[in-house]
């Protein structure tokens, strides 16, 4: 036995002097060596990025992150078992110092004053905090790769091809750290051949070699976009794992975070007074020259309306309007198809405005309907829009308006981060509970009667997937669509729905986020996917409410602002107002570098405002002719 343990401990020597000597050894293949223009091309790259920090230094723009915790699933492949969410208004100039957005239920206690809070948050989230992987730039260098080393004399830079991202054409590197070692950023960028920009970096900050890594550094596909002549800043980070395994379990994750506000200026102090501006004032003066108790009253709900509007639009959340755009072209006559038939004669013309959060929300501030953006994106068509738009207008015609006190602007001088606190706008359980029965007799009076079943498939699906998206299903400003039991608001709208069938591809209750629109990072307007359509081939390509990966084709800012879009699909005919007090139809053509196609359906056929390449909710309608319009994915901006 003695002379059998000698071999077998030279052989444990031998072996560990092999492994220690492996250990020394490069990491990486032998690179080729760079042409001079392509080399150039980095050297100016890394000048650019230094360049985008010092140009986002002088932003305060806001971060929204959300997250999707998944486990495998034989049917759907994966599905969402939890999830969170974060929005926060970070002044890069300070050193990243952050303002979270705080939830209106939370502790008074005052905003973080960390100056990493908002990143370690996301860090606790994305368990980045666990044991010695914690890096707090970890979230930073999403945005900005690697603000700190990103030069030649610390990374590797190997040539793969050429590559256009949209219009832009690019030139496509793999990098790697000369030295690994701890947030070091292991993948490859995309650098436009003009200017030498990076627009696109993917990869992860740990070389892969050690597979327990990924449970602290998740693999990410950072974004950007040509916001400004020459200025390109960050737009968007999709962050995806799917082989992680804590204790006995495979889980995995995906979360979107995107960006915008950039344009937005941070007081200086947080007891700064903000000033609010109203562009574009028309003198709206009647022949009579004396208001009446009943007109006063009115116009005391409306100045605390736009009050709240204006404030909500400076603090980033609600999108300003442009001209055509989705809230008059679609929502706005959705309201109209709604008001008429049932002779709601409103004093003021009721409009739609997009609440800037991937949460399902939506409320009333006089007589403006705000909608979240996530909403709007999972809502698969014209009618299921329309029950969500009745329950709304049913708060307005029943006056269920916003607390008056907002219509002294004082009471609105606060700052951006502390708006969900401050300002209340969600309704009572009795208020929802009335105007959930008067939506349903708006909907049985109006064109969309005989499409209710495809309505409630909506609030079906929404119930089902409520009970693990609970962050996404909590309002920041407004109304939850679910009751705190996780019953939907319209529940007998759902309980009218068909059953849900994975297998049938005909059948779309809900979209997945980011299917309808995108936000000008620059300037907050929201605009529609100009994206193709495309069926569902099998259950998987489904998706409802679950987040997606990211992908852009890029333009640059000339390019974007000079080149017309495409014509848009036809319209339908302005619904004539029931009474002389009844809003004017919104004008459903499209911007002046538009023209509208000649109608070929009738009106009931036809989507209920205009749109671009790509239809909008109004128009994605089954029928025998068209499959392809649902999409399976989440389609990039144009």
């Amino acid at each position: 036995m003695t002379f059998r343990k000698i071999p077998i401990t030279f052989l444990m020597i031998a072996l560990g002097v092999s492994c220690a000597y492996a250990k020394k050894q490069p990491k990486y293949e032998q690179v080729r060596q760079l042409t001079p223009e392509q080399a150039a091309l980095v050297v100016k790259a890394v000048g650019r990025e230094k360049v985008l920090i010092k140009n986002i230094q002088q932003r305060t723009p806001l971060v929204e992150t959300y997250i999707q915790n998944t486990r495998p699933d034989v049917k759907l492949y994966e599905v969402p078992i939890s999830d969170e969410y974060m929005l926060s208004r970070i002044d890069f100039g300070k050193g990243f110092f952050d303002k979270a957005y705080q939830p209106r239920t939370a502790a008074k206690h005052g905003f973080f004053k960390g100056s990493l809070a908002a990143i370690t948050g996301l860090s606790k989230a994305l368990k980045l905090n666990m044991h010695f992987t914690y890096n707090p730039l970890g979230f930073t260098e999403m945005m900005f790769l690697d603000p700190n080393s990103f030069d030649t004399q610390h990374y590797v830079f190997s040539y793969v091809r050429r590559e256009f991202l949209g219009t832009v054409r690019t030139w496509v590197f793999d990098v790697h750290p000369k030295v690994s070692g701890m947030g070091r950023f292991y993948g490859r960028i995309w650098i436009e051949d003009e200017d030498g920009n990076i627009v696109r970096f993917n990869g992860t900050y740990t070389h892969p070699g050690s597979e327990d890594d990924s449970r602290y550094y998740f693999h990410f596909d950072s974004w950007r976009m040509n916001v400004q002549p020459g200025i390109w800043l960050p737009a968007a980070v999709y962050v995806e794992e799917t082989e992680r395994v804590e204790g006995d379990k495979k889980v995995g994750l995906k979360a979107q975070t995107h960006f915008w506000g950039y344009s937005l200026k941070l007081p200086t102090r947080e007891s700064e007074n903000v000033s609010v501006k109203v562009d574009d004032a028309v003198d709206k003066s009647e022949d009579s020259q004396d208001v009446g108790p009943l007109q006063a009253t009115r116009m005391w709900i409306t100045q605390a309306e736009n009050n709240v509007i204006d404030r909500l639009v400076e603090a980033g959340l609600v999108a300003p309007l442009t001209p055509g755009g989705y809230e008059t072209t679609v929502l706005d006559q959705i309201v109209i198809n709604l008001a008429v038939p049932n002779n709601l004669a409103f004093t003021d013309p009721v409009h739609c405005r997009i609440l800037l959060s991937s949460t399902v929300e939506a409320t009333t501030v006089g007589n403006t309907i705000l909608l979240s953006k996530g909403l709007i994106d999972t809502l698969p068509n014209e009618e299921s829009i329309a029950s969500v738009v009745a329950m709304e207008l049913a708060h307005i015609a029943m006056g269920h308006h916003i607390d008056t006190r907002y219509a002294f602007n004082d009471r609105l001088l606060f700052p951006d981060e502390s708006t969900f606190q401050r300002i209340d706008m969600y309704h009572s359980i009795h208020d929802n509970v009335e105007a959930a029965k008067k939506a349903e007799e708006y909907l049985q009076a109006s064109m969309y009667k005989d499409k209710l079943a495809s309505a409630g498939l909506y609030w079906a699906q929404l119930a089902d997937r409520g009970k693990v998206l609970k962050a996404m299903n909590t309002p920041k400003l407004g109304d939850s669509l679910l009751q705190a039991d996780g019953t939907p608001w319209m529940a007998e709208l759902a309980k009218g729905a068909p059953k849900i069938n994975w297998d049938d591809l005909a059948q779309i209750p809900a979209l997945p986020l980011g299917s309808w629109l995108k936000t000008d990072p620059w300037d907050d307007t929201v605009h529609m996917l100009n994206a193709k359509r495309y069926a569902p081939m099998n259950a998987r390509d489904k998706m409802p409410f679950e987040v997606t990966p990211i992908f852009y084709k890029l333009q640059r800012y000339d390019a974007a602002k000079l080149t017309p879009p495409p014509a848009p699909a036809a319209t339908a005919p302005a619904a004539e107002p029931a009474t002389d007090n009844q809003q004017a139809a919104p004008d459903a053509a499209p911007p002046p570098e538009q023209q509208p196609a000649p109608q070929t359906a009738p009106p009931e056929q036809q989507p209920a405002g205009g749109d671009q390449q790509a239809p909008p909710p109004a128009a994605a309608q089954p029928n025998a002719g068209n499959t392809s319009q649902y999409t399976g994915t989440s389609q990039p901006p144009q």
